[in-house]
């Protein structure tokens, strides 16, 4: 049957898939990961269909798996674990005030009405030194005249970007890392390639200014999003900023549970499929049932009185997965009962005997004998 650590096995594993899909849906290495997966399930069934050859040469790629983990998606696992880190440490969010919010806003709309380029970053939760160079160290108030005067075509500094911590300007004149994602970026230029290239490593916000269409873009979590206006703007950064709160709202965690449920049903899903292909799913278990003795071909002119027991007890060995999920409650013990008429009232069960699901092995069973109770009905 099916025990209180099978499930909380289960619901373990479906929890850190979860986590591991939500994170894979941001990375930019996921369609390779996607490949290892689809490799692994392959592996799995071959295993599960004795295809030797198959299972040995896969076996093969995954003693190689851990090296090329760690070769190719070196980035990647860094920053998995830098979240597991942050996580456990409840590591907070350098979140600007509102007051800051609205005059980054201002700004931004005004450099947008003139179209002065600009380039803005407010970090998440996750550290950024290591994808930042150059730049000059500012540590200054964040003011209107401050950022219009950092992103002066006439200032050195204007083509690199500025980073925010609380309500301060920390650095400006900043490179960021550049994506090679050309289908997002489209019309945009080197402003929007590395908006978007610090995106996709973190998950920082980012606003990029169109020095050439005066156009506002924002990018977060892998994505560029072209914007209409500068309410947008407001409401994307608050977004941004409430997602990043300390401590987020009852609702807020509740609302980011119901955004990622599909994740999470693919998640349980391929836990429950891992737990029926591999251990304790597959280890070998007994159970004991009850099975009713049933009497077959009792002779004409025969009465059955009684069957002494009605029930035994019948022991069956085999997968945990065929115990928990094969039909036991419909166990029978099948008796042949022509040999009546020659006087046989006792019987010996042997396993043959018990009708019970294919994959299950009866090792015994208990009484190993029944006896019926039979009368020769008057006329017979």
């Amino acid at each position: 049957m099916l025990q209180l650590a099978d499930v909380v096995d289960v619901l373990l594993v479906g929890l850190l898939l979860w986590l591991a899909i939500v994170w894979l849906r941001r990375s930019r290495a996921r369609f390779a990961l996607i490949g290892v997966a689809i490799v692994g399930l392959i592996y799995l069934l071959a295993r599960r269909l004795d295809l030797e050859l198959t299972a040995w040469i896969l076996q093969g790629f995954f003693a190689a798996f851990v090296i090329f983990m760690v070769v190719v998606f070196q980035e990647d696992l860094r920053r998995l674990f830098e979240q597991i880190a942050i996580r456990g440490l409840r590591r907070r969010a350098p979140i600007p005030p509102s007051p800051t919010v609205d005059t980054i806003v201002r700004a931004v709309a005004q450099m947008a009405s003139t179209r002065t380029g600009a380039l803005l970053v407010i970090p998440g939760r996750e550290p950024l030194d290591r994808f930042l160079e150059g730049g000059v160290s500012l540590d200054a108030w964040v003011s209107e005249p401050l950022l219009l005067s950092l992103f002066d075509s006439s200032t050195p500094g204007h083509d690199g970007a500025v980073i925010f911590s609380n309500n301060r300007a920390t650095r400006f004149g900043v490179h960021l890392p550049l994506s090679a994602d050309l289908e997002q970026i489209g019309p945009g230029g080197t402003r929007h390639a590395a908006a978007l290239g610090l995106a996709e490593r973190s998950d920082a916000f980012c606003i990029a200014v169109s020095e050439e269409r005066g156009s506002l873009s924002v990018a977060c979590d892998g994505a560029l999003r072209a914007l209409d206006s500068a309410e947008d703007l407001a409401a994307e950064l608050r977004r941004f900023l409430d997602r990043n709160l300390p401590a987020p709202t009852e609702a807020g965690r509740w609302a980011a549970i119901r955004r990622h449920l599909p994740e999470g049903g693919i998640a349980l899903a391929v836990s429950v499929a891992l737990w029926l292909l591999l251990v304790p799913g597959g280890s070998t278990v007994q159970v004991q049932r009850e099975a009713e003795v049933v009497v077959d071909n009792l002779p004409a002119g025969y009465e059955l009185l009684d069957v002494d027991p009605r029930q035994v007890e019948v022991t069956l060995s085999g997968e945990r997965r065929e115990i928990v999920f094969g039909d036991l409650d419909d166990l029978e013990v099948h008796i042949d009962a022509l040999l009546v008429e020659l006087g046989r009232r006792t019987f010996v069960l042997t396993p043959d005997q018990v009708h019970h699901p294919e994959k299950l092995r009866v090792t015994s069973l208990s009484p190993k004998q029944v006896k019926l109770s039979v009368r020769r009905q008057s006329g017979g």
